[in-house]
């Protein structure tokens, strides 16, 4: 009784205190990821009810930088490759400073959060990889069908819905084809699943080279670990180039021989998408994903949102009740619930952390943020807080890159606060371990509730 007044408290808090930004028809509530080039927002279309992502970016900043080409290329592919596997645009819209784009809201976090942070817990079994990689290479054999390579996959860009579906996202890398033109050029990618073609800097296959980044993501799965892994970037050339790798003792000999097959330094001779899918480890209960017939794709909006933009504005609208922390709503708490069972939200699992994860408080908000800036100076970071948001950054372990790191807070209640934290920049595994330092030392904020409510009675709070 107690947890279902504290929602229905909340949602009444909701009504009397709204904290709202609309865009055209869509509300935007809490960012779920950010960029060196944009944000993403939870958002709500005000007309179906339907959660979405938004993909928020300045023009200004694309302008600045030159990246008009390549957003209108993400955007043109994402509207070809519609596929079950691939996360779906659903439109584009443009206001005076800034475009949005409309994305399906994928509710089940990335395929890396599938790993632990314990040695033992850091790879996936034979059966769980294998059904992602049919579902990879589903996803990717549409995308070469249309003439669209990706250029960019990697486990990050790997995300999973609520029934533990793959989705592959992130085409900001990717390439469509032009006329008369065989072989790319371009050298682009993660560099520990780049094939060696491309490293090379010769002109390269891009279905070869998409192929050899789901091989090295399979091996991933399986291993827990990367096959070329190297401190300094010419050692982990060199091993790409001679595909100098070796697969663990508990790999059956069929996934090795066709992880072998995948990791052919030879894009000439390495196996193609027609040969995995023939492949007798790759067969074993394989379902095909295959996408609904053929929809109309009109790339109309797209020209408008770059070409039209001094006429053709979506509305937008700011409404602040007052300066104190967002508050978190009803369809928000579904998303963040995971099955809608709140001990998603509230608990705090030391031997598992997302690349975003949260915990819950008492304290007031300001003493929350000051909590959190405290032991960013005591880790060695510096801290920088704007309306209940710091964004904490520093160097990583290796002296050479950027880490940085969000934390928001959020109202869910009357006294209850929720501190979202995801990572900007910056290693995920390295991100685990600054989340554990993190909690030790706020630890006297963080709030554990001694009883989690069932997901029946949730349900029926959400709906009453």
């Amino acid at each position: 009784m107690q947890q279902q007044s504290f929602l229905s408290t909340s949602f009444e808090l909701r009504e009397m205190k709204a904290v709202k930004r609309k865009v055209g028809k869509y509300e935007l509530g809490r960012t779920i990821g950010s960029g060196t080039f944009a944000k993403v927002k939870f958002a709500q279309n005000m007309e179906t009810n339907e959660s979405v992502a938004i993909k928020i970016m300045a023009k200004s900043t694309i302008l600045r930088h030159k990246m008009v080409d390549q957003i209108k290329r993400e955007i043109s592919v994402m509207k070809i490759v519609r596929h079950p596997c691939i996360v779906r645009l659903h439109e584009v819209l443009a206001s005076q400073t800034k475009i949005y784009i409309v994305l399906e809201l994928v509710s089940g976090g990335e395929l890396f959060d599938r790993f632990g942070t314990q040695v033992h817990q850091r790879r996936l079994s034979e059966s769980e990889s294998r059904k992602y990689f049919q579902q990879l290479i589903d996803a990717v054999s549409h995308c070469h069908g249309k003439g669209v390579y990706h250029r960019d996959l990697k486990p990050e860009n790997l995300l999973l819905d609520s029934g533990a579906n793959l989705k592959v996202l992130d085409f900001g890398l990717s390439a469509l084809p032009k006329q008369g033109v065989e072989l790319l050029h371009t050298t682009c990618g993660t560099p520990n699943y780049v094939a060696p073609e491309v490293i090379s800097g010769r002109g390269y296959d891009g279905a070869a080279a998409d192929l050899w980044s789901c091989g090295v993501i399979l091996y991933v799965l399986l291993a827990g670990h990367l096959p070329f892994d190297e401190t300094d970037f010419p050692s982990l050339c060199n091993k790409i180039n001679t595909a100098q790798f070796s697969c663990p003792c508990w790999f059956s000999p069929a996934a090795t021989s066709l992880i072998h097959k995948i990791l052919d330094p030879n894009p000439v001779t390495r196996i193609k998408i027609e040969g995995i899918k023939r492949d007798p480890w790759f067969q074993k209960n394989y379902v095909p994903i295959t996408p609904r017939a053929d929809e109309v794709v009109n790339l109309d909006d797209v020209t408008a949102v770059f070409d039209g933009i001094q006429d053709k504005f979506v509305n937008e609208e700011s409404q602040n009740s007052d300066d104190g922390p967002l508050i978190m709503n009803a369809f928000e708490m579904i998303t963040l619930s995971q099955g809608l069972n709140l001990s998603a939200l509230f608990e705090r699992r030391q031997d598992y952390v997302k690349r975003q994860t949260r915990f819950v408080s008492r304290q007031p908000a300001k003493v929350i943020i000051s909590a959190i800036e405290a032991a960013a100076v005591s880790l060695g970071f510096k801290a920088h807080t704007r309306n209940y948001k710091t964004r904490l950054e520093g160097l990583s372990a290796n002296r050479v890159s950027q880490f940085a790191v969000v934390l928001e807070v959020f109202e869910v209640a009357p006294s209850l606060f929720m501190v979202d934290v995801r990572k900007v920049a910056g290693d995920t595994l390295e991100y685990h371990k600054f989340y554990k330092h993190l909690c030790e030392k706020i630890d006297r904020i963080i709030w554990r509730p001694k009883v989690s409510m069932p997901s029946s009675t949730l349900f029926q709070t959400m709906t009453c």
